[in-house]
């Protein structure tokens, strides 16, 4: 398995996001809260970090940059079951910086909670 996260596993163009957070439904797997709804051809992933909670450009990128490779070292769990696809929206909701670590243990917790549902 490539572990690698092109162009096409990215949810882009308000259409799709604007349908994800409005019809989708949503959990929370702290500090991330995910939202998700089923999709008919592939799964596509949206990671977002809040400008009210980080001011500084340099800190989104940082936390957007963790939950990327949290999910794209993690996504092997959504292969478990290969013919179910989801938009799926990742936010981060905490007010500081944590680690890597906790950040990948969350995206793990999420994953095989999507997978569950």
């Amino acid at each position: 398995m490539a572990y690698t996260l092109s162009k096409s596993d990215r949810l882009c163009g308000q259409l799709r996001i604007r349908q994800l957070y409005r019809e989708g439904k949503h959990f929370v797997c702290w500090p991330l809260r995910v939202t998700y709804m089923p999709a008919e051809d592939q799964t596509q992933v949206l990671v977002w970090a809040p400008k009210s909670i980080f001011r500084h450009a340099v800190d989104r990128n940082h936390m957007r940059r963790r939950m990327r490779e949290a999910y794209r070292l993690n996504r092997h769990l959504l292969d478990e079951q290969p013919d179910r696809h989801y938009l799926i929206g990742f936010n981060y909701i905490d007010r500081e910086k944590q680690p890597y670590v906790v950040i990948e243990k969350a995206m793990r917790k999420a994953l095989r909670k999507l997978i569950s549902l």
